[in-house]
């Protein structure tokens, strides 16, 4: 199965300064892309690449995402994101547009978020979203 990876996981992992090899999240990422599970929408990578103050390292991570195709994005979608937005908000809970564009995708398409972003735990008590959870543990990345 597909799984839609949310950006804070992308950042974990494309971090210079950290080791990735440590962070439980960061090996499931890794393993996800060797499954070709690994599933990216254009606001993703917009978050992504947004920020980014050096031309060459725009350009560098540019090149990186280009080996994840956009999955494709309908009216549908836009439209139970709001339906998602408003639903939410009637209960006192806030989103981004961005994650309820992703919960929207992840619903249409039948497929897992992976984030460490709390507020999907928030969302799933109200809207039909599932999260994938990390296969390791503490233990297993020893």
């Amino acid at each position: 199965m597909k799984v839609l990876v949310d950006t804070c996981i992308w950042s974990l992992a494309l971090q210079r300064n950290k080791q990735p090899d440590s962070n439980i999240e960061v090996i499931e990422f890794q393993e996800l892309i060797e499954e070709v599970r690994v599933q990216l929408i254009g606001p993703i990578r917009q978050e992504i690449l947004s920020g980014v103050k050096r031309k060459q390292q725009f350009s560098k991570l540019k090149k990186i995402l280009s080996a994840f195709p956009d999955l494709p994005l309908a009216s549908e979608d836009f439209e139970l994101a709001a339906k998602y937005f408003n639903a939410l908000h009637s209960k006192g809970i806030q989103g981004s547009n961005t994650d309820f564009l992703i919960c929207a995708v992840s619903t249409r398409n039948n497929m897992p978020i992976f984030s460490n972003d709390n507020d999907f735990n928030h969302y799933k008590k109200h809207i039909p979203i599932t999260l994938h959870a990390p296969r390791v543990t503490v233990c297993d990345s020893w």
